[in-house]
């Protein structure tokens, strides 16, 4: 934990989407058929349509991107797709595969029709990318051995396989990836009745007493984010065994929100740290983010990613080319005095 200028700043954080150390449970979450998974109706129904449609044909399904806020089930959905295929699924990241011979290691292991997951692929380096494209679209690979006038081509024949690709920030994919997958598909963030059905499935599997409004007191705070969700069960599950009678109710999820610094809407120490440093050091706004970073002694990324667009979708804080500013919003959520100029803004609004 970092502490300056009385700010505290916790690196490890319930509420971050990314996955932390002590997600260790979550592989037995996670749902194996599209039956049971809850949420992205849209997907799953193009989804269960283009499985259908590669099982009746006898072919493998087409390469996959999906894209989206972290913790939102891109892994958990190539899961389910692999096991609706009936084949197998080999799972790995962009910044695992270093050179283009770990990629070849990997396709030339595959069986027909296995399933590839390559993990924030905008990751991958050029050199692996240029691997890829032959490998996707010709099921190919094309390897130079030797150097100099001696190299020669050699092209290796691959088994028909499917590609799915996940990324948080699809901006970044290069144009020529991207144009290689045949589906692209979106994940949303979740409502809080989704994630309620979420919290008390997870509870039962993890034998977990839980109430439907314990669970849906849970949900609002979670951010959209089943992986948040399932975090926030198990923590206010030792709350409910030490200090309760072992049944995760709305009484004993909002204790053990309230011990954990966590609000009504999700927002825990950083996120406010973070509002509060912009309203009490730099008058509401606008400031740089380096400049922001710097007084709470935290990476400039880590504001950027985890803290800024759940404040910005909440409203709380806006970005402007001069810098961040917080809203009106922000300082009613924290209880703190409008300035006169959002006063002033605010009775011009309502004039009109």
């Amino acid at each position: 934990m970092a502490v300056e200028n009385g700010y505290s700043v916790e690196s490890s954080r319930l509420v971050s989407p990314q996955e932390i150390r002590g997600d260790t449970e979550e592989n037995n979450l996670r749902p194996k058929t599209l039956a049971d998974y809850v949420g992205q109706e849209k997907v799953k129904e193009n989804l269960k349509v283009y499985l259908e449609a590669a099982r009746l044909r006898g072919e493998p399904m087409d390469h996959i991107l999906l894209y989206g806020p972290p913790g939102l089930g891109k892994t958990t959905l190539a899961g389910i797709v692999a096991a609706e295929m009936g084949v197998q699924i080999r799972i790995t990241s962009g910044p695992a595969i270093e050179k283009p011979g770990d990629l070849a290691a990997l396709l030339t292991s595959l069986q027909e029709g296995d399933v590839l997951f390559i993990d924030e692929i905008h990751r991958l380096s050029r050199q692996v990318e240029e691997v890829l494209y032959p490998a996707l679209e010709d099921y190919a690979l094309d390897i130079m051995i030797g150097k100099g006038p001696s190299a020669q081509s050699i092209r290796i024949n691959l088994p028909r396989f499917t590609l799915i690709g996940a990324t948080t920030r699809a901006g970044q994919l290069t144009g020529p990836l991207r144009d290689r997958f045949g589906v692209l598909l979106k994940l949303e963030l979740y409502s809080p009745d989704e994630l309620a059905s979420i919290i008390y499935r997870s509870a039962g599997i993890l034998g977990q007493d839980c109430t439907r409004e314990g669970a849906y007191e849970l949900a609002k705070c979670a951010r959209g984010t089943p992986r948040v969700a399932n975090r926030l069960l198990k923590r206010v599950r030792d709350f409910a065994t030490v200090l309760g009678d072992g049944i995760v109710d709305k009484e004993t999820a909002q204790l053990a929100l309230k011990r954990m610094d966590i609000d009504r809407l999700g927002l825990d120490e950083l996120d406010r740290s973070l509002l509060r440093a912009i309203i009490e050091l730099y008058g509401g706004g606008p400031v740089g983010l380096d400049t922001l970073a710097a007084a709470l002694g935290e990476e400039a990324v880590t504001l950027e990613d985890v803290c800024e667009p759940y404040l910005m979708q909440m409203g709380f804080l806006t970005r402007t080319p001069r810098g961040r500013c917080v809203t009106r919003l922000a300082y009613t959520h924290l209880g703190l005095p409008l300035p006169k100029e959002l006063d002033e803004e605010n009775g011009q609004q309502s004039m009109f």
